[in-house]
């Protein structure tokens, strides 16, 4: 399992810390360190659409119009912290943010 965000994230470091705690093994992906390549920018918009995208972002609220209505991925690509974060990879598919949903079905959890 991939936690794919950035160091400094409180979001990421929650998820980090809980798959810890519950002894899932998982490697860490900074997003500024190593951003994704196209391909997987692609698979990321193909499993979450424009969920991927984090609108609330300080990032996303200094572009212009004309940027916010661009390609997805060029997007991302060249922003890579317009990426909602954390994003869990893990069976070959994306899996959004840190929400109840995700962490109960990774932590087997109610929420």
């Amino acid at each position: 399992m991939d936690v794919i965000g950035l160091k400094n994230c409180d979001g990421t470091r929650r998820a980090l810390r809980a798959l810890t705690d519950a002894g899932i093994e998982h490697r860490f992906r900074d997003i500024r360190e190593n951003p994704l390549s196209r391909e997987e920018v692609s698979a990321l918009l193909r499993d979450l659409g424009e969920a991927a995208i984090n609108r609330r972002s300080t990032t996303w609220r200094g572009l212009d119009e004309a940027a916010r209505t661009g390609d997805a991925a060029d997007l991302i690509l060249a922003h890579p912290t317009l990426m909602k974060r954390p994003v869990i990879f893990s069976g070959g598919r994306y899996g959004p943010g840190w929400g109840d949903g995700l962490q109960a079905l990774l932590l087997g959890k109610g929420g």
